[in-house]
């Protein structure tokens, strides 16, 4: 299977999961804001931190998939193309990203393991990444933190530079992955 579609847009496939992956992505993030609105303890809280693991491990898989997809085909030009350094900075923001969503679900997993916890996964109990171990529960999940707060300005930056190419530079970069065709 190819995964380009023409040589001027993304896939189908890969077009599907970076958006579908953007919506994940704000519920993970919605998930985890949402649970200071509970009691600690109380059962709704509970479930919108499963729900947070849950779909974080669902991140995991996806980007996994997406990486795949991605390595087989090339990627279409921008048109017109960008200076080296424009293209640099992309590379540079796509990698970030990528190691975001492989770091967070991963570093989720080792804290609930070393806390102790089985890892939901919709009716399934994933296996422990590490053993019990609270000192580290405590290191990763300020790691998991400070990450995540990275994480917000990462998808802002890169929702910038897709409007700044589409409104400013006029180029091609939000065509190749829009889920409309361009006329």
């Amino acid at each position: 299977m190819s995964s380009i579609q023409n040589s001027s847009r993304y896939s189908p496939i890969l077009i599907g999961l970076h958006w579908f992956m953007f919506v994940l992505m704000v519920v993970v993030f919605a998930t985890i804001e949402m649970r200071s609105l509970f009691p600690r303890g109380s059962d709704p809280r509970e479930l919108v931190k499963a729900l947070h693991f849950m779909l974080g491990i669902c991140v995991l898989l996806l980007v996994v998939i997406r990486l795949a997809v991605r390595l087989s085909g090339k990627t279409p030009a921008i048109v017109p193309a960008p200076k080296p350094w424009e293209k640099l900075l992309a590379t540079l923001m796509h990698l970030s990203l990528y190691a975001f969503m492989i770091f967070m679900p991963i570093a989720g997993w080792i804290i609930l393991s070393a806390e102790g916890h089985g890892v939901p996964f919709f009716g399934l109990e994933l296996p422990p990444l590490v053993d019990k171990n609270p000192a580290l529960a405590e290191q990763v999940e300020d790691l998991h933190k400070q990450v995540g707060e990275i994480g917000y300005y990462l998808i802002g930056l890169h929702v910038l530079a897709g409007l700044f190419h589409h409104y400013v530079k006029r180029d091609n970069t939000m065509t190749r992955i829009s889920l409309f065709k361009p006329k």
